[in-house]
């Protein structure tokens, strides 16, 4: 009697779990399609920082030299990036791991990130005024008060981008629900609206007029370049809180206690070990996350670092490239430089548009090479090649130089300068692989080890800010010491690109087809 009572009991439960099965199948289509709409969501926040940070390079460099500071103290400032990078994001990845508001993990970061953006543009687009009102005197001179509300301003937009960026890529591998296409698919989309961010940014900076829009921008203590500035950080905040307010108000997070605890069982004994891990400090849990590693994740670490080794002296130097090495300008001749470094924003703006068609077709290239780890490997070829390309096109540039009838140089060729901007345009391909498949894989291997999100990401982000701490201190000695200009630092970095495919090819392990989907935690474990 006992024996045929479990059976029923044991028929009854199978049942059970079929009918659930049918039911839970029944709206997977529906459901994949509203989680891919809120990783559309989120992956936009991307346009509203990076409108930001192409308004930082395309124009605040000019804006430091107005208020006073000499150029050799500007690549200080700079340094906030990756010092803010190295802290504040595994910081923030780390609390946003274990956060257990209401609100969800994610969110109150992106929410306090936006917050502090707004905060941080009026500082800077008001440091002029505001150094005024103080004391600061008008005309070229020094303008210490102004220069102080400056940096503080600057400071904390690149502190707040790292709160928003770290944060909004550990949400999109949550909404990714352990599926490692959707991550790559997500991390695609987020390149993709980096690629938008740049293109309005670089555009909004180049219209000389845009403080028209914003009469009230121009004052006696901000001239004309200053309103522009201030009316490109206007539209970059409303750009940023609008899309920001709209994807935290559409797409919810379940709270942390509430996704361990549903599911009605007693906390077998590796529970109890992940919330006590939770419990370490930041710094120890950073010590934790790196001891216990996975093979995969150093390798990641590895190849990114190379990869980034290769980018930085680019990046950094790009628009200096053109305007000495292809244009034959010097600094503050008014003339080829000048026109070199607007050459430079077009390749720039080129750059980005390929970026942005190049994100909507990685993940269709990773499967038709046979993996991302082809794909990866492939584009840092390809940017070893273009890196190596600028020795061709300065020398094409200084044979095809031009004078006028006084000796005076009127520039490269049409040829020189082709090459210049297809330089430019195709390193949108790498690019794009850089944006999103180290990101997307970071999330793939740390949900394979039940790995926080948020805290992966900001380890996998010093892989980042290292090289870029190594280039800024660096690159200036080796260029000088090969006799001067960008050519030395690019080739170097050729190189490392180089070392970087090889290592992504034939040390980096495909992914799973699928990621486990696992609760994520504060640590490797």
């Amino acid at each position: 009697m006992e024996k045929g009572s479990m059976n029923t009991k044991t028929d009854n439960k199978s049942s059970s779990a079929s009918s659930l099965q049918v039911a839970q199948k029944a709206p997977a289509a529906a459901t994949s399609q509203a989680r891919l709409w809120k990783i559309v969501m989120v992956a936009a926040i991307a346009a509203g920082v990076q409108f930001g940070w192409a308004l930082q390079l395309s124009l605040l460099t000019p804006y430091i030299q107005l208020l006073g500071i000499q150029h050799k103290f500007a690549s200080f400032i700079w340094l906030c990036g990756p010092i803010s990078g190295m802290v504040v994001q595994p910081l923030v990845g780390y609390y946003s791991d274990n956060c257990t508001s209401r609100f969800g993990r994610r969110r109150p970061f992106i929410a306090a990130g936006a917050s502090l953006v707004t905060i941080a543009v009026i500082l800077i687009g008001f440091a002029a005024d505001i150094g005024h009102a103080s004391g600061d005197s008008l005309g070229k001179g020094s303008k210490p008060r102004a220069i102080a509300v400056f940096v503080a301003g600057f400071w904390i937009l690149d502190v707040a981008n790292n709160m928003l960026q770290g944060p909004c890529r550990a949400l999109l591998a949550d909404l990714s629900g352990g599926r490692a296409k959707r991550m790559r698919t997500a991390n695609a989309l987020f390149s993709f609206f980096m690629a938008v961010g740049n293109v309005l940014g670089y555009a909004a900076g180049s219209y000389s007029r845009l403080y028209k829009i914003f009469p009230f921008t121009k004052t006696k203590a901000c001239d004309i370049y200053c309103a522009n500035l201030k009316s490109c950080f206007f539209i970059s905040v409303t750009l940023l809180l609008s899309i920001t307010a709209l994807a935290l108000t559409t797409v919810r997070e379940s709270e942390l206690g509430k996704e361990v605890d549903d599911g009605g069982e007693d906390e077998d004994d590796e529970k109890v070990e992940e919330k006590a891990a939770a419990k370490v400090p930041f710094f120890g849990e950073i010590a934790a996350a790196f001891k216990d590693l996975p093979r995969p994740m150093w390798i990641l670490l590895l190849v990114t670092f190379f990869n980034w080794l290769a980018w930085f002296p680019f990046l950094l130097y790009d628009t200096d490239w053109m305007a000495k090495e292809v244009y034959g300008g010097e600094v503050g001749d008014g003339g080829l430089y000048d026109r070199g470094v607007h050459a430079g924003a077009l390749g720039l703006l080129l750059n980005s548009v390929v970026l942005g068609f190049m994100s909507l077709g990685v993940e269709l290239l990773a499967r038709r090479l046979g993996g991302v780890n082809k794909l990866w490997a492939g584009a840092n070829f390809i940017l070893a090649i273009c890196l190596g390309m600028t020795v061709l096109v300065t020398k094409l540039a200084k044979k095809s130089e031009r004078h006028d009838l006084h000796g005076n140089s009127l520039g490269p060729g049409a040829g020189a300068k082709a090459g210049a901007l297809v330089i430019f345009s195709v390193l949108g391909i790498p690019q794009a692989v850089t944006f999103s498949i180290p990101f997307a894989l970071a999330s793939i291997f740390s949900s394979n080890a039940g790995a926080g999100q948020g805290l992966s990401l900001g380890v996998l982000n010093l892989a980042i800010v290292i090289p870029q701490m190594f280039v800024s201190v660096v690159v200036g000695p080796w260029d000088a010491l090969f006799g001067g200009g960008n050519l030395p630092g690019f080739v170097a970095a050729a190189v490392a690109a180089a070392i970087s495919g090889i290592f992504a090819i034939t040390m980096l392990p495909a992914p799973p087809p699928d990621a486990k989907a696992a609760v994520p935690v504060g640590g490797f474990h």
